[in-house]
């Protein structure tokens, strides 16, 4: 549960430690906007997958469905800044489905909590598994971490690419592939991926 009070506390003494003056016009009401403003991005800290996907329904169908470019905004618990991307989430039905808009509600709940990009990757991918039960779940995130692009090596439009595999997926490079021609991505440029949750990413 988020604690508006303590963060109210949190933002004033950080004010402080940059030097500010916390009585200053423009910083006043600063300390309830970030408040009320964390409750909103935070508020998959608590909240469950299970509520989403657990509303499936039967079908016949066994071929994979791909939900694509579902935007996320997410902050990462290193520097507790920003990053933002696209995920990519697929699954292969075993007798039930779930609506399409439900992929997208789970990405969003894992996505508002303190993230790592590789652990938001796998935590999809297991719930996907879990509430789903499917043949397989494959999820693929593509993004920008603003503690790369505004402070340490500042290379802003580098983006990092995480990936999670499991059951049918994992070590099946046809699998595999078929996901990234439904994705338009393989263009030859990517060949071949590493293991579930592999990334370049890594705390500066």
């Amino acid at each position: 549960m988020v604690n508006q009070d303590k963060i109210r506390q949190g933002v004033r003494l950080l004010l402080e430690g940059i030097g500010e003056d916390t009585e200053r016009e423009g910083l006043l009401d600063t300390p309830d906007r970030i408040a009320r403003m964390y409750t909103e991005i935070f508020s998959g800290m608590d909240a469950d997958a299970a509520a989403p996907l657990s509303r499936v329904f039967t079908a016949d169908n066994s071929e994979m469905v791909l939900e694509k470019d579902i935007v996320f905004y997410s902050v990462c618990e290193h520097h507790m800044m920003p990053f933002f991307g696209k995920a990519h989430v697929a699954y292969i039905p075993d007798g039930k489905v779930v609506g399409l808009s439900k992929l997208a509600r789970t990405v969003e709940i894992y996505a508002k909590r303190l993230q790592i990009q590789e652990r938001m990757t796998g935590q999809i991918a297991d719930a996907i598994m879990e509430y789903l039960a499917p043949k397989g779940a494959m999820v693929v995130l593509e993004a920008e971490h603003m503690c790369m692009t505004m402070r340490g090596v500042k290379k802003p439009g580098s983006k990092t690419v995480s990936i999670a595999t499991r059951g049918a997926f994992e070590g099946n490079a046809e699998l595999q592939n078929r996901f990234f021609q439904m994705l338009h991505l393989n263009d030859g440029s990517v060949k071949q991926f590493g293991n579930p949750g592999e990334t370049s990413g890594e705390a500066q």
